[in-house]
């Protein structure tokens, strides 16, 4: 899509925020150092919070949970800055996120796809932000969409405008990947889209930048606004593109574009359509006719904050426990398991009658036997088709008889034999691999009829990092080869470890 409009939105600045300012690419520093500052807002750290802190007090309070993204303006904060604190007062500022994706679209370059800020971290008056200099360069390299040019840095204010809101709200340590899109081929959103699609999960953040309107009169400015966001909220890509185009063709006095940061929005709509789990909500509209000190209602500029939530944890993914009795209840019928087959080759008859509900809940299990401190046999199954004290007595069974890696258990190896339970929560399909936290959880990694596991326990015995679990797992256990996981789908899962 390339009307002058939409055009004219790459390369103008928000309303009243200082001037926009071309700049020949140059040789970046380690950090990326503040542009916004003392134009957009306040250039010291006391002035700063303080504007901050009057804003977060009087924006929209927190209505939404599970928030996947946010789509908040970038102008002055005297203008644009209530509806943008309405926006991250949504965002849990307890969460601890894995990465923020901060995305914006250019204001004074043009190239293509997007540009990542990769040499250091940024700065404002609140200090550095930090950037995950290491995941920047591995997008860079991996997908030719993104590249590194200064001269989308220098001077862009758009993606600097929302970090002081990220360095005021949030009370965990965080990184960002700041991005920032030159193109106006909205193929190439899909492009980006697909790039990031494995970051686009619960453990992260993506912070959309974008103003709407731009210089029509204040009544014009709802309407066609309003107009933008339901066709935003909608979920539709194509309708979203369908309805830009329409109020731009609708003459409307003096409208320059309908959004400036449509590329970065439809980057975003390109992750969630067709997923009913993702809901847009609109939060809080003003434009810049609604400032007090700002009469003039001939010219305005509109901001809205609209927020992404995402599905609610499921029942069956809340925390599974098992209790001390539990544990030892079940060690003990892996242990008379073991002893009575590996003497008689019988699996012997239990009372289930006092058995408690965990045990009779269908449930997954490893059994790993150790012999002084070796590995001496692991079997387990993921599926739930039969009770967890069952499933033990089979796993009991298989490890001290069917590892084909080691001779069958013998009855006089049997005192010098320790066991160990893995009792396995229900599986979850992973969408990144960022979702995996080494220690506490297991890979299950399937492509084709190959599958391969690793029980969490393996991470922290081997200290291998993630990369090297995932690449012993898809070589050693799927046999699909060290990078066969990069194309498999990967599940994961927790263990409550326990042993005699």
């Amino acid at each position: 899509m390339k009307t002058g409009k939409l055009f004219t939105a790459m390369i103008i600045l928000s309303l009243f925020s200082g001037g926009c300012q071309s700049q020949d690419p140059v040789d970046a520093p380690v950090n990326r150092k503040s542009y916004a500052a003392g134009k957009f807002f306040a250039g010291s750290k006391s002035s700063l919070e303080t504007d901050l802190q009057h804003l977060f007090l009087k924006a929209e309070k927190k209505k939404f949970d599970n928030v996947q993204a946010i789509i908040v303006p970038h102008a002055g904060y005297p203008y644009s800055g209530l509806v943008a604190a309405s926006g991250y007062e949504q965002v849990d500022p307890e969460k601890e996120y894995g990465h923020i994706f901060v995305i914006a679209s250019s204001h004074t370059a043009y190239y293509k796809g997007a540009s990542i800020y990769h040499k250091g971290n940024y700065e404002t008056p609140l200090g550095e932000v930090k950037v995950d200099r290491a995941l920047a360069n591995k997008l860079i390299e991996e997908n030719n969409v993104f590249s590194y040019q200064a001269k989308a840095h220098v001077t862009e204010h758009s993606l600097e405008v929302q970090l002081p809101f990220l360095q005021y709200h949030l009370k965990k340590p965080f990184s960002i990947i700041p991005i920032v899109i030159g193109t106006q081929d909205p193929a190439a959103c899909k492009d980006i889209a697909e790039a990031l699609r494995p970051y686009f999960n619960a453990n992260n953040l993506f912070v959309i930048s974008t103003d709407f309107s731009h210089y029509p009169k204040y009544d014009d400015a709802k309407l066609v606004d309003q107009k933008t966001a339901d066709a935003l909220i909608s979920n539709s890509p194509e309708h979203f593109m369908k309805v830009l185009r329409e109020n731009e063709a609708a003459g409307i006095s003096n409208l320059a574009t309908a959004m400036c940061g449509w590329s970065s929005v439809l980057t975003l709509l390109n992750l969630t359509e067709n997923k009913p789990a993702y809901q847009y909500h609109q939060v809080h509209y003003m434009n810049s006719g609604d400032i007090d000190y700002h009469p003039d209602k001939s010219r305005v500029v509109g901001y809205y904050s609209i927020v992404l939530t995402g599905k609610a944890p499921s029942s069956s993914e809340e925390e599974f426990t098992v209790s001390k009795k539990n544990k030892a209840d079940l060690l003990g019928i892996a242990r008379l398991t073991m002893e009575e087959y590996v003497r008689n080759g019988k699996t012997p008859e239990l009372d289930v009658s006092g058995f408690s509900e965990t045990l009779k809940t269908p449930c997954g299990a490893f059994v790993t036997l150790h012999k002084d401190g070796q590995l001496r046999g692991c079997i387990g199954k993921f599926d739930a088709s039969e009770p967890l004290y069952e499933v033990v007595q089979l796993m009991a069974i298989a490890a001290s008889t069917r590892d084909y890696r080691f001779p069958k258990v013998k009855a006089e190896e049997l005192d010098d034999i320790e066991l160990e339970i893995s009792v396995l929560t229900p599986m979850k399909k992973i969408e990144s691999i960022d979702e995996i936290e080494l220690g506490k959880h297991g890979i299950y990694i399937k492509k084709g009829s190959s599958t391969g596991t690793f029980l969490p326990q393996v991470a922290t015995e081997t200290g291998w990092d993630l990369e090297q679990f995932l690449g012993h797992c898809a070589r050693d256990k799927a046999r699909i080869g060290w990078d066969g996981w990069k194309t498999a789908d990967i599940y994961i899962y927790e263990a409550l470890v326990f042993q005699e």
